[in-house]
Formats: C-alpha cells, sequence, structure tokens
C-alpha cells in the first residue's frame, strides 16, 4: 500500500468512525495496513496513512533500525479509539513518521493513556499503555484527529533531519 505523504490533504481531515469492524473490508484493510507498516520499518499506522480516512490503527512496539530500543509487544488493532485519560509525567521523545521521511522532531507526550477502543471482532476494549507503547498510540491518534506530530513540536529548533539523528544516536 502506497503511504499518505506529507501535504496529502487525507493527513489533514479527521477520520470517520469505522461502521462495522467485521466488515471484510476492514479486515483486509488493517491486514494490509500491517504488512506495510512492517515493510516500512513503522512501530505504528493509521488508516488516513493509507490514504482511508477512517478511524483504525495499529500500534506495533518492536525494536528495529528506527527504533532500536523499542520494546517488544504484539500488533494490537484499535479500531474506533477514544482516549479516556493520559497521565503520568510528559516526557519528550524524537519522533518520526512515515508520512514524514527524513525528518524527526522532539515531542512532549503524556507518559499513560488509558483508552478505549473496537477489537476486529468489534468487541468493546479498555487498556492502559505506558511508555513507548503510549507514544505510538497517542503518534497515531493524532492522524486520526487530522494531526502530525509535526503540529506537536514546540519550536523549529525542536526539528531534526533524519540523517543528523542517525549520526547523533550512533556517536552517543
Amino acid at each position: 500500500m502506497a503511504i499518505a505523504q506529507l501535504g496529502e490533504p487525507v493527513l489533514r481531515q479527521p477520520a470517520q468512525p469505522v461502521p462495522d469492524p467485521r466488515d471484510p473490508a476492514i479486515r483486509t484493510l488493517w491486514q494490509r495496513m500491517l504488512v506495510t507498516m512492517e515493510q516500512a520499518g513503522g512501530v505504528g499506522i493509521a488508516a488516513p496513512q493509507v490514504f482511508e480516512p477512517l478511524r483504525l490503527m495499529i500500534i506495533a512496539s518492536r525494536p528495529n533500525a528506527r527504533y532500536p530500543d523499542a520494546p517488544q509487544m504484539d500488533p494490537v488493532v484499535l479500531i474506533n479509539p477514544e482516549i479516556e485519560h493520559t497521565g503520568g509525567e510528559s516526557v519528550s521523545f524524537v519522533e518520526g513518521c512515515l508520512s514524514v521521511p527524513g525528518i524527526r522532531g522532539r515531542v512532549w507526550r503524556p507518559n499513560e493513556v488509558t483508552l478505549r477502543y473496537l477489537d476486529t471482532e468489534g468487541q468493546p476494549q479498555r487498556r492502559t499503555l505506558s511508555g513507548f507503547p503510549a507514544r505510538i498510540f497517542l503518534h497515531e491518534f493524532d492522524h486520526l484527529e487530522g494531526r502530525t506530530f509535526l503540529d506537536q513540536v514546540n519550536s523549529p529548533d525542536d526539528l531534526i533531519a533524519q540523517s543528523v539523528w542517525e549520526r547523533q544516536c550512533q556517536g552517543a
């Protein structure tokens, strides 16, 4: 699947609720999103990033070239997610995005989020995430609201080229 890049209108519009999580077309969509995310080296992806303006995302923290210190977790498909509560201290991290290639930015986010969503069978779920998985969720949730991480940086000074970030990390 093609990944929408910064400037595509779909990335700036709020996504619409998924009417039926068990619809075969929705199953095909999230299965294809998972493959796309894995091939691109991502740890999360939202439907608007594949040109589908629906409230559907996948979070899948795992160590990879883009996030070598990420904790391992199985992929979770979240349909029509809602934030119930955020908490914990606000933590900064240099985020990247499959839809904003070549640029990273320092973003402050709550370290914990409690959310509600429907699973792939349409069953209501509630979950609390903390640390990096919470950040992934909040990053992808922004996509459902028509935002990117660029909207969350405090200053242009908080932006860095991917290549410079990689050099700095290797030197650390």
